[in-house]
């Protein structure tokens, strides 16, 4: 795994030279995987155990306590997934073994606002539910703190790419991001053929900074030549990698790697995970245009909103 997802220490991020070596280093882990982990990032270990605190506690509740804070399909709140990641990239598989609740930086908007941002499947259309205050006050917390992270990663992908360190800042000063964290549950019965906790997919926006459990992994990515690889969770660490619309961005030189998330092994069948993916995404009026390499212009939030709809609306076989 290592090879393939490189370990990256952030510590020297303060440095121009440790910018300029962990740079090179980012930019040769997009070129090739797409994911790399980092450790020295900065987020406090106390702020990541309060937030898988209050989300696992979410997820253990009652049906009826969790249906409380229910949103539509897509976007903020509790949802039972009903349908296969899978079915982004046109695979018909059955549903994923998974629940998920959502949240996202702009549903904090005016009604008005909001409806300016228009399309009914964007993420930012409706506003955030919360099923508690503490729940929503460690959110808020968390979604500031990965998201000033993810900021910073913004500015050294640019520097991989030979640009101006705030490149994409004015792509990003409105951004729509989102953490939509995933619940594993026991698995109490034989998932289906080809039926998994996570189908494949790549993701959509401009990168993801992803929480998984110190013990508990089950994340793939897949190679150049098919072949899957376990990426291992790594005490303190986050799992990075970048989305469909960043590798636009760079005309095709960094990729959008498909992953997934396999089942556990029978033995382990009875145990639950929860992994916790924060959506870099850009504004939702900045146009993407490759700053190397071929590629068609488009704007951010119309090219999520369409992956979106394909995604909660081509729902594979139930079983």
């Amino acid at each position: 795994m290592a090879a393939y997802v490189p370990i990256i220490d952030l510590s020297a991020r303060d440095t121009r030279e440790g910018r300029a070596d962990l740079a090179a280093r980012i930019g040769e882990a997009c070129a090739t995987s797409g994911f790399y982990v980092i450790v020295g990032h900065g987020v406090p270990d106390e702020l990541v155990r309060r937030m898988w605190t209050v989300t696992d506690a979410f997820f253990r509740l009652p049906d009826a306590e969790k249906d409380l804070v229910a949103n539509r399909p897509g976007v903020s709140g509790f949802r039972r997934l009903g349908g296969s990641t899978a079915a982004s990239i046109d695979q018909d598989t059955p549903p994923d073994l998974c629940e998920v609740f959502a949240a996202h930086v702009t549903g904090e908007l005016a009604d008005d606002e909001r409806a300016e941002l228009g399309d009914a499947w964007a993420t930012w259309t409706l506003a955030n539910v919360w099923p508690s205050p503490e729940f929503e006050a460690v959110w808020w917390e968390y979604m500031d703190t990965v998201g000033a992270l993810a900021a910073d990663l913004m500015r050294l992908s640019a520097l991989a790419l030979g640009l101006d360190e705030e490149f994409f800042a004015g792509r990003f000063d409105r951004h729509g991001s989102s953490v939509a964290a995933n619940y594993y549950y026991p698995q109490a019965r034989p998932p289906l053929p080809g039926q998994l906790r996570r189908g494949p997919h790549t993701d959509f926006g401009g990168l993801t900074v992803l929480y998984q459990e110190d013990d508990r992994s089950g994340l793939q990515v897949q190679g150049a030549d098919g072949a899957w690889f376990d990426v291992q969770a790594i005490p303190g660490s986050f799992v990075v990698n970048i989305g469909d619309l960043m590798a636009l961005w760079t005309g095709g030189r960094w990729v959008s790697t498909m992953h997934q998330v396999v089942n556990p092994p029978p033995e382990h069948a009875g145990s639950s995970r929860v992994s916790i993916p924060f959506f870099y995404l850009p504004n939702h009026d900045a146009v993407i245009e490759p700053v190397q390499g071929p590629g068609e212009a488009v704007v951010a939030g119309e090219w999520m909103s369409r992956k979106l709809e394909k995604l909660f609306t081509g729902a594979g076989p139930r079983g």
